[in-house]
């Protein structure tokens, strides 16, 4: 089996249940288009105008931690570049754009002296966005802490959440007046998990006991970010944080020890920040273990966990299948691979399955404490080859976002209160512990000369976002492409 989908798609994947072709007006009026990228993914410029180092600065300089021994010093230097890229977003009729801020740009210690040409940075993008009628959406913490308070127990120090709205304060009262949406973490489980459980990303701490501090305070950090925000910001200010999540069906259903795995799988993947920041608690009536975070809570901390976040990020790419297994403590499941079950996955070896989406969308609006969804990240890495004659083919990349929309668009329909699609991403980039080798951008990125040249993908998006006619499942109308130095 490939490890990427062959262009030429088997029927079975688009199901049958996604529209088979539809429009921008489908969606309504009041529906948010956008992209999305990272700081450390794209911006690079790592050490100029005063910027500190983050955890992402020193992780990637760890031998065997990053592929190919790859890093984010340069990424696709979007700190310089950013008013050709804005032009560009412009050009693809994007009118919405989600970018998070690089806590170390502006505070290189974490706390204390600001750096003023971090600010003014960031000033200058949110006003390159207005000027182009696009409108910011800016995220505050997309996993780069500073190393400075790593050096101090970053996510493990309970201090981390003074720390952190301290900062969120800090950049609400500079841009508070012209940027109108706010998220706060960037899917805490991931850097929790990978970060403090795992080690295969940064801070690379591996442990159980690091993984239940890191996540009780990056839940209060939640919370009470979203309140420093509140009272720093006006008041038509939108407020948000972003969730990643995945699918769970069971690798045999009607199993017993299978269905209980795919249940305990999704409290921890999928419930364990969602459901303190609705008033709900952390899931331990499928994770008994979890009580184990009491040893952390202080009193007061379960008020203080719940925040009413006018609008929640769902950051979906794909389903898992889980199979009980006797081998992992705790959990006592793992996840069956897409390569392992032979079925069309994704250079990140991720199963082809756009109706993940939909379900996500539906578990997360059963609740009823539950407020607006935005899709703030979906999207699939597929090889591409290098542009030639300006263009640049993405058959299996345009297929997937025609369908993964088209789940969007069944959830809507049958009231589901999803109200935006962020694609991820705008550009190719730094892919974290895998480098450079997959590509999701619309735009793909000649990483040694910084050439960007708009994939056929991203002209199919930018005629949906134009209003053209009906899009079909076999890919919408091509233009020539445009290659940008």
């Amino acid at each position: 089996m490939s490890d990427y989908l062959s262009p030429a798609l088997p029927p079975a994947f688009f199901p049958p249940t996604s529209p088979a072709a539809y429009s921008r007006a489908d969606f309504g009026p009041d529906f948010h288009w956008g992209v999305s990228t990272a700081a450390y993914q794209i911006e690079g410029a790592g050490d100029c105008d005063g910027k500190g180092p983050s955890i992402w600065d020193e992780f990637v300089q760890r031998p065997g931690k990053i592929k190919r021994g790859e890093h984010g010093h340069e990424a696709c230097d979007f700190y310089r570049r950013w008013p050709q890229d804005l032009d560009l977003l412009r050009e693809l009729h994007v009118p919405n754009y989600r970018f998070s801020v690089a806590w170390s740009r502006v505070l290189p210690q974490g706390t204390g002296p600001v750096n003023q040409a971090g600010l003014d940075y960031y000033e200058r993008l949110v006003d390159g966005c207005l000027a182009r009628g696009i409108e910011p959406w800016l995220t505050l913490y997309h996993w780069d802490l500073p190393l400075a308070l790593q050096q101090r127990g970053g996510w493990q120090n309970r201090a981390v959440v003074g720390w952190f709205t301290d900062y969120a304060e800090l950049v609400a009262r500079r841009l508070g007046d012209r940027v109108k949406h706010w998220m706060v973490l960037n899917e805490p489980m991931v850097f929790v998990g990978a970060g403090h459980l795992l080690g295969i990303h940064a801070p690379g701490r591996r442990g159980l006991g690091a993984f239940l501090a890191a996540t009780h305070h990056a839940a209060l950090a939640q919370a009470e970010g979203g309140r420093a925000l509140r009272a720093a910001l006006p008041a038509p200010a939108q407020i948000g944080t972003t969730f990643s999540c995945s699918y769970l069906a069971p690798a045999r259903p009607g199993l017993p020890r299978d269905e209980r795995a795919t249940r305990r799988a999704d409290a921890l993947l999928n419930r364990l920040f969602v459901e303190p920041a609705l008033g709900l608690g952390y899931p331990v009536d499928a994770l008994p273990w979890l009580g184990w975070l009491e040893r952390y809570v202080q009193p007061g901390d379960e008020q203080r966990l719940p925040f009413a976040f006018d609008f929640l990020g769902v950051q979906n790419y794909t389903r898992e299948v889980v199979r009980h297994s006797p081998f992992v403590p705790l959990l006592w499941a793992t996840l069956v691979g897409a390569a392992k079950r032979q079925v069309p996955h994704t250079t990140m070896g991720w199963e082809v399955y756009p109706e993940s989406l939909y379900y996500m969308l539906r578990q997360f609006s059963a609740y009823p404490q539950a407020p607006r969804l935005i899709v703030t990240e979906n999207g699939a890495a597929f090889p591409d080859e290098a542009p030639l004659d300006g263009r640049v083919p993405d058959p299996a990349r345009q297929a997937y976002l025609q369908a993964a929309i088209g789940q969007v668009l069944r959830a809507r329909r049958e009231g589901m209160p999803v109200a935006g699609y962020f694609a991820w991403s705008f550009t190719d980039n730094f892919e974290w512990a895998e480098g450079y080798r997959p590509r999701f951008g619309l735009v793909h990125v000649d990483y040694a000369t910084q050439r960007r040249t708009v994939k056929d993908s991203g002209w199919w998006y930018r005629d949906l976002l134009a209003g053209a006619a009906p899009l079909s499942a076999g890919g919408g109308r091509l233009h020539d492409t445009i290659t940008r130095p």
